[in-house]
């Protein structure tokens, strides 16, 4: 699998949504959009365009119990390159337990995104199940496991959803 927005995420993803999430932080140059929930990114070299968003909700629990953890950026994508399908990926802001998958819940259909290291992907095939689920639904819940046992539990927002996705397509056709 090849994932190119490492190149661009760091500062630029992250400071053009930490508003988003309640903080401040300067723009990005290349954020193109805002829909509702949803932000709308474009890079020209090579050419990809998303979607994406942060959580409302996040929650950690331990044994069944609530847990105070520390976690990175958490947050869920949409990529499109020309020639290529939507790509949906979600990073959780920790190391996915080894072999684990991240279950995805879009109001009552479910998927499976396979976890390597921090990063989660469709597989092969889904990514158009996923992305229409999506499109009609109103919240994506993600539920995974850390490489230190940690259940985590985080409630995406649809809303804008489809402008975005909508957008981030017509830029990288």
């Amino acid at each position: 699998m090849t994932f190119h927005l490492g190149r661009v995420f760091g500062a630029t993803v992250i400071a053009a949504l930490l508003p988003l999430a309640g903080a401040s932080a300067q723009e990005s140059g290349n954020k193109v959009a805002v829909t509702t929930d949803w932000t709308v990114f474009a890079e020209e070299n090579p050419k990809e365009c998303w979607g994406v968003t942060v959580p409302k909700e996040s929650v950690n629990t331990r044994d069944g119990q609530p847990a105070s953890v520390r976690r990175g950026d958490i947050l869920l994508f949409v990529t499109y390159r020309p020639g290529n399908g939507p790509e949906i990926s979600f990073t959780g802001g920790y190391p996915f337990a080894d072999g684990s998958s991240v279950g995805v819940d879009v109001d009552g259909n479910t998927f499976e995104l396979k976890a390597n290291g921090e990063w989660a992907w469709a597989a092969p095939g889904t990514d158009e199940a996923i992305l229409a689920a999506m499109k009609n639904g109103s919240q994506a819940v993600l539920t995974a496991r850390s490489g230190k046992g940690t259940q985590t539990k985080d409630t995406f927002s649809l809303r804008g959803f489809t402008a975005a996705v909508t957008e981030a397509e017509s830029r990288c056709k």
